[in-house]
């Protein structure tokens, strides 16, 4: 006796297959190997944002009126005599180096990022550990630092390397992102928070604001941006500070 396929079983089989094909391409781009699920399913929704944010969509921004009261303060603040002496000079001898693999490696001190072209944006800060506020951030929009410097070719992410030493393991925090999250209109290097010089406990002299994903993406007490063809010879090889130790996503997208 002949099958019949109702039409909900065909659509439904499409659908998987579509997943399955999408799962594909994103296992063979993804820059990790895939251990479990969870890192399949990373895999999955990092693929399906390049896709749909291929043309740089911007997120939500807020009206002034709605800025929080307060911004929670999370994060190690850098304890070491080097930053101590930096804030102590207000940065005076500070300057964020830009290497790896560009044409023209930079080394930018507050005062010339501060007079490049900025961008200032309302954006809601949303934690993972379950609290969100909203803040107004000033900037150099990143990826007009990586026209400065010249990407090569073979460059694919951008690391993050910041002055906050975790109590933990006593090693540096740091964070990575892609191409296409380092290069949207809303991923910029705040040196501003709420119309005032960033203060130490958000992250100055420099932070990164990348509004496509969570908090702890959002780099503090930057000193150096690095690009590179690969992310495994960084920390433990998974992108960043608490993906190595917690296990978190390396795409942590909103």
């Amino acid at each position: 006796m002949k099958r019949i396929l109702s039409r909900r079983v065909v659509l439904g089989s499409m659908a998987a297959a579509g997943g399955f094909s999408l799962l594909g391409l994103g296992v063979r781009g993804f820059p990790f190997p895939i251990r479990n699920p969870r890192d399949a399913g990373e895999a999955l929704a990092w693929r399906g944002q390049e896709m749909l944010l291929a043309s740089q969509p911007l997120v939500r921004e807020y009206a002034s009126d709605q800025i929080s009261r307060e911004f929670p303060v999370n994060g190690t603040m850098p304890s070491h005599e080097r930053y101590r002496r930096l804030l102590e000079t207000g940065f005076r001898d500070w300057a964020l180096r830009v290497d790896g693999l560009v044409a023209r490696p930079l080394s930018l001190s507050l005062p010339q990022l501060r007079a490049l072209p900025l961008r200032s944006q309302i954006t809601q800060h949303n934690c993972d550990e379950g609290w969100s506020a909203i803040g107004q951030w000033t900037g150099v929009p990143l990826r007009h630092i990586l026209a400065m410097a010249g990407l090569r070719p073979q460059a694919r992410y951008v690391v993050f390397h910041c002055m906050d030493v975790m109590d933990v393991d006593k090693r540096p925090y740091y964070e990575s992102l892609d191409l296409l999250n380092a290069t949207h209109p809303q991923t910029i290097l705040a040196h501003a928070m709420n119309g005032q010089a960033l203060a130490p406990e958000h992250g100055a002299p420099l932070r990164l604001r990348v509004e496509l994903q969570i908090g702890y993406k959002n780099a503090k007490w930057l000193d150096r941006i690095e690009v590179t063809d690969s992310l495994n010879r960084y920390g433990k090889g998974r992108g960043g500070w608490w993906e190595d130790f917690d296990n978190a996503p390396w795409f942590a997208g909103q």
